[in-house]
């Protein structure tokens, strides 16, 4: 958590991705566009322990778990094996907080959704569906 992440209230959010340069990457593109204020917590799950290619079920716990505020969190998750690690640690059960899930959306613009509304106060199941409505924003 940085300085930036000033409320204890708000939902989580969790960007897996494949690449931990692109989950950080993702991760600062969101905070940047959520304004000026204090932003909800956001944290990388990117990449292998060792810094490859892949996902790993460990960063994910770890960043589920260093932004839950009791409020929920949001996990955004960019391609296949990754939404797989999540389901795999939604089903275990104790792998991640209580009120975790996994939410349906593109990757950039659900997360930077999601941590906009999460940044302005909205609830788990707010949070969720403006990630959700992500996929309707037409680029034509």
């Amino acid at each position: 958590m940085d300085a930036t992440d000033a409320r204890n209230d708000l939902v989580g959010i969790v960007l897996v991705s494949h690449s931990a340069a692109v989950a950080s990457s993702v991760v600062e593109l969101a905070k940047g566009l959520a304004g000026g204020g204090p932003t909800a917590p956001v944290a990388p799950a990117g990449g292998t322990p060792d810094g490859g290619l892949g996902t790993s079920a460990e960063l994910v716990s770890a960043a589920a778990a260093a932004v839950d505020r009791g409020a929920g969190v949001a996990i955004l998750a960019d391609l296949g094996s990754a939404v797989l690690t999540v389901k795999a640690l939604l089903t275990e059960g104790d792998e991640l907080p209580a009120g975790a899930r996994l939410v349906d959306a593109p990757f950039v613009e659900g997360a930077v959704a999601a941590v906009v509304t999460a940044s302005a106060g909205a609830d788990l199941a707010a949070v969720e569906a403006a990630a959700t409505e992500a996929y309707a924003y037409r680029k034509e």
